[in-house]
């Protein structure tokens, strides 16, 4: 699977990616269509293949702006499979059912409850006797931690290179280390454990902090208790869909288009709020909004 999928676990597997893509996307131009369509294939339905298929076609129409003669939608062939019941499985099934039909009117083609067994240079085997073709393929099927944190410093590691924590994030063999983020795993009380989200590391962070502060002043440790606050997911300039739970909607509300699209982008403003105050970050809109207009839409190197 490794010598002919492509990982998207660091940057340089990003750039190899994006080099291809624009390789295969040229070829295809040069010949004006001559070997049929491109066909690109995604394992994995979580958030990072959602959003990636999408992308895919919003690339599509930035590079027939820029001369890629006879590329369009119609060249491309995006098929994205999931070996579970259904796309976004972490999230609820009213999201997953509306980015599976905004995914499908772009074209894409969603295959659920498909497992992948083994890929060769033409494509995908599926354990249901399917080969699917593709002159690219993208494993995006759930997160690894990197491989140097497997066993570092002898503390305790999970099957995908995760710290085994404790409720407190502590640890387990050394309560004097503390691990948050996708680098942790965390067991719910109510069983599985803490999703690899933004959220959940943003919360942790928290827990960590005053525990570590409680810890020096030896005074008792909070276990972490994680919170749901919605999940959204881009599909590129097309759509967004989510939900928000919280007290001013009492449970959970879906949410789409543009409210949604205004959702995403007002938490990734909070966040560099968060980070770098309210006056840096306002210059670094002013400067987006100069480089959007100044700026090519695509990045073709």
């Amino acid at each position: 699977m490794k010598e002919h999928c492509i990982f998207l676990d660091n940057p340089h597997q990003a750039r190899r990616f994006h080099q291809e893509m624009l390789n295969l996307f040229l070829k295809y131009s040069a010949n004006l269509g001559a070997n049929g369509k491109v066909n690109i294939a995604i394992v994995g339905g979580g958030a990072t293949g959602v959003e990636l298929s999408a992308e895919l076609h919003n690339a599509v129409k930035q590079l027939h702006s820029y001369g890629y003669k006879g590329l369009t939608n119609d060249a491309l062939n995006v098929t994205l499979v999931e070996a579970g019941e259904r796309i976004l499985p972490a999230l609820p099934p009213r999201i997953s059912s509306a980015a599976h039909n905004e995914l499908t009117k772009l074209g894409v083609r969603v295959l659920t409850q498909t497992m992948v067994t083994s890929a060769d240079e033409g494509g995908l085997h599926t354990k249901e006797g399917e080969y699917i073709q593709a002159d690219l393929m993208v494993w995006a099927a759930g997160i690894k931690a990197p491989d140097f944190m497997k066993e570092i410093g002898g503390l305790e590691t999970n099957r995908i290179n995760q710290l085994v924590v404790e409720p407190t994030l502590q640890t387990t063999r050394d309560p004097d280390i503390y691990a948050i983020g996708d680098c942790a795993s965390c067991a719910r009380p109510e069983g599985g454990f803490v999703p690899p989200r933004a959220q959940a590391a943003h919360q942790m962070a928290t827990c960590a902090m005053n525990n570590i502060l409680a810890q020096m002043n030896g005074k008792p440790l909070k276990a972490y208790q994680y919170k749901d606050h919605g999940s959204l997911v881009s599909l590129s300039n097309f759509s967004t869909v989510g939900s928000l739970m919280g007290n001013l909607t009492r449970g959970s509300m879906m949410i789409e288009g543009r409210i949604a699209r205004f959702v995403y982008i007002s938490l990734y403003r909070m966040h560099q709020i968060a980070l770098h105050g309210y006056f840096k970050t306002g210059l670094m809109m002013l400067v987006g909004s100069i480089n959007r207009v100044i700026r090519p839409r695509l990045k073709l190197h």
